[in-house]
């Protein structure tokens, strides 16, 4: 996958997402598959964080020494912190959706140059801006398959 078609899929899913979760059962969406798993609201949350933590990775990594150092943050206790699995649908699909247009627009608005700065991954691979943004999506599309297949 390139960044412009990460954009475009980015976009599609900011458009289709909060209506094809609404069409969910609501016993459905709060089901845990096993103990220990999220539900398809927790991977909601889960998503919301992602967004969050890589809106600041995207902005910071344009100004910040080089190379940036991407840092891990614990997804089980953030996700069980925000208590994502007892806030209405309609909260989250909000969320969701306004900070993932601020993705968008901020990773759209990356100065070509910035794209192959340096990214340092929590596991310490190297990569560049450019793949951190794909790879955002790229997580974001397997989360959304295990929610809508």
């Amino acid at each position: 996958m390139n960044l412009q078609t990460a954009l475009q899929l980015l976009e599609k899913h900011i458009q289709e997402v909060p209506e094809l979760f609404t069409q969910i059962p609501a016993d459905s969406i709060l089901k845990k598959p096993a103990p220990g798993k999220w539900s398809k609201q927790e991977i909601l949350g889960h998503l919301i964080d992602s967004a969050l933590n890589n809106l600041k990775r995207f902005t910071d990594a344009q100004f910040l020494p080089q190379p940036y150092q991407v840092l891990r943050y614990q997804q089980d206790n953030v996700v069980a912190a925000n208590r994502y699995q007892q806030l209405p649908l309609e909260h989250l699909l909000q969320l969701w959706s306004v900070l993932n247009k601020q993705v968008h627009f901020v990773v759209s608005s990356i100065p070509e140059e910035k794209l192959s700065y340096t990214i340092i991954t929590p596991a310490g691979e190297s990569h560049t801006l450019e793949w951190l943004a794909i790879d955002y999506v790229e997580h974001m599309e397997h989360h959304l398959k295990q929610v809508f297949v």
